[in-house]
C-alpha cells in the first residue's frame, strides 16, 4: 500500500526579508524575541515564553491581546527560537482544505523528525467543529498550535482546545513602548516631521496599536513634509482627531484616571470636563464607553444596577449615531454615573470569591444540590434531599449550598446606600430565616 504522504519532508517556510518597498511595519518586525516591544512579561527570561525557549520545548499556546501588539511576530520568532518548522494559516482566509494540507505537511515533517509550529491567526473565527478538528493533531504532537485572537478565549474557543493550550495575555502597548517603536522607525527613515507635542499626540492616537502607529508614521514619511506639524496640523493632515496635550504634557492615562476618580468622587462637573478634554483631544469614543462601563460595575454596582444598563445603552447609541451626535449619549452616561450612589461591594466580592475559588480547588458541592441525570447517580445519592425553594414557606428553604469542607463565606457585603440598602435588608431577612431553620 502506498504511503499516504510523500517521502520528501516539506521544507520550512523561510521568513523572507522584506524589500525596501515593503510597508514600514514589515521592515521593522523584530528579528528575535528580545526585540519584541511591550510584552516582556511573557517574552522575558522569567516570562512563560522565555522559560519555554530556555528549555527548548514549546507547548501549545493561545496569544490573546488587542490588535497590533505583536502576536504574529511572537509566533514567527518562537518557531525560530526552538528550531521548529513554521506553518501559518488565517481563519479569515483559510478553510478545511488549507488545514488538511497544513496537517499533512506537518505529519510528513514529524516522520522525518522535524517539529511544526502551526500558527493560526484569528483562531476564534473558526467554528466549534473546525476547532475540534485541531485536537487529534495537537494530542499526537503532529503540530504545536499557537493561536492568536483578539477575543476572549473563554467565550470564543472550545473548552477542549483551551485545556490543551496555555493562554498568554498580551498587553496593549503603552506610550513608552509606542515611543520605542517610533524611535526604531526614525532610526531607519529619519526624524518624523512633527513637533514634540505632535509626536506625543500621534502616539496617543494609536490607542496601544503598534501597527497602526507605524502605518501613520509611514503616511507622514511619504508626504515629504518640510515643516514639522503641531498637534492641530497633524490631526488635519491625517483626517483623524489626535490628542492635543497642554504645556504640561498631561497625557492619556492621566486624563482617564482623572475622569474615573471624578466619577467615583460623585463630581459630575469635573467628570464632564475630563470627558470633554478627552473627546475634543481625539480619544476614541468607544474607548471611553468601555471605561464608563467599567466604572459602572466597579464603583456603583448594585447600589444602582441601572448604571450598567445606562452605559451599555450609551455605547449602543454612540455606535448608532456616530460622532458628534453620539457623544451626547456618553455625556449622559457620565453624568448618570457621577450622580449615582456608589458601592464597590460587588467588586470586592468578586476578588474575594475568585481568591477562594483558586485556594479551594475542586471541592464537590453538597450532594443535595448536584444533578442526577442517570439512575446510577440517583442510587448513590446525587440530588437526594434537595428542597425545592418554591415549595417552602416564604419561597426559602434555608438549605446549605456550600461544599462540606467549607464554611459559608460572606463575599458580598452590600453597603447602606442606594439600592443596596434594600439588598442588605433582603440578605438580613434570609439570614434570619436560615438561622431559624438551621
Amino acid at each position: 500500500m502506498d504511503d499516504l504522504f510523500p517521502d520528501d519532508t516539506p521544507a520550512p517556510r523561510p521568513h523572507d526579508e522584506p524589500g525596501e518597498d515593503a510597508p514600514l511595519a514589515d521592515r521593522l518586525r523584530p528579528r528575535n524575541l528580545a526585540e519584541v516591544i511591550g510584552q516582556e512579561h511573557i517574552t522575558g527570561p522569567e516570562g512563560a515564553i522565555g522559560r519555554m525557549v530556555a528549555a527548548g520545548r514549546l507547548s501549545s499556546l493561545v496569544l490573546w491581546g488587542p490588535p497590533g501588539t505583536g502576536k504574529t511576530s511572537i509566533a514567527r520568532l518562537l518557531a525560530d527560537a526552538v528550531d521548529m518548522r513554521y506553518e501559518a494559516v488565517s481563519a479569515v482566509f483559510s478553510g478545511v482544505a488549507d488545514l488538511k494540507k497544513a496537517f499533512a505537511a506537518a505529519d510528513t515533517a514529524k516522520k522525518a523528525g522535524q517539529r511544526t509550529l502551526l500558527f493560526v491567526d484569528e483562531i476564534h473565527r473558526f467554528n466549534r467543529a473546525q476547532q475540534d478538528g485541531f485536537l487529534p493533531f495537537v494530542e499526537r504532537g503532529t503540530v504545536t498550535l499557537v493561536g492568536a485572537t483578539t477575543e476572549n478565549p473563554s467565550f470564543e474557543l472550545n473548552a477542549a482546545l483551551l485545556s490543551r493550550a496555555q493562554v498568554l495575555i498580551l498587553h496593549r502597548l503603552d506610550a513608552a513602548a509606542l515611543g520605542r517603536l517610533l524611535d526604531r522607525a526614525e532610526a531607519l527613515e529619519g526624524a518624523l516631521p512633527l513637533t514634540p507635542a505632535a509626536r506625543e499626540a500621534l502616539i496617543a492616537s494609536a490607542d496601544g496599536d503598534g501597527r497602526f502607529l507605524l502605518n501613520q508614521a509611514e503616511t507622514l514619511y511619504a508626504a515629504k513634509i518640510a515643516k514639522p506639524l503641531d498637534p492641530a496640523a497633524l490631526g488635519q493632515f491625517l483626517q483623524r482627531r489626535v490628542a492635543v496635550y497642554d504645556k504640561d504634557r498631561e497625557g492619556h492615562y492621566n486624563l482617564i484616571s482623572a475622569l474615573h476618580k471624578s466619577v467615583r468622587g460623585s463630581d459630575p462637573q469635573a467628570a464632564l470636563y475630563y470627558l470633554a478634554r478627552m473627546l475634543t483631544a481625539g480619544e476614541e469614543p468607544l474607548f471611553l464607553a468601555r471605561r464608563l462601563i467599567r466604572m459602572a460595575v466597579e464603583d456603583i454596582g448594585m447600589a444602582d444596577p441601572g448604571a450598567l444598563t445606562q452605559c451599555v445603552a450609551a455605547k449602543d447609541a454612540y455606535q448608532f449615531l456616530g460622532s458628534p451626535e453620539g457623544e451626547l449619549a456618553l455625556a449622559q452616561a457620565c453624568v448618570y454615573l457621577a450622580t449615582a450612589p456608589k458601592s464597590n461591594a460587588v467588586y470586592k466580592a468578586q476578588k474575594a470569591a475568585w481568591k477562594s475559588a483558586r485556594e479551594t480547588g475542586s471541592l464537590m458541592p453538597p450532594m443535595n444540590i448536584v444533578n442526577a441525570p442517570t439512575k446510577l447517580m440517583k442510587q448513590v445519592g446525587y440530588g437526594a434531599g434537595y428542597s425545592y425553594d418554591h415549595d417552602a414557606d416564604e419561597g426559602f428553604s434555608g438549605d446549605n449550598y456550600w461544599p462540606q469542607e467549607m464554611q459559608p463565606q460572606d463575599f458580598y457585603q452590600p453597603v447602606d446606600r442606594g439600592f443596596e440598602r434594600k439588598v442588605r435588608e433582603r440578605l438580613d431577612y434570609w439570614n434570619r430565616l436560615r438561622g431559624e431553620r438551621g
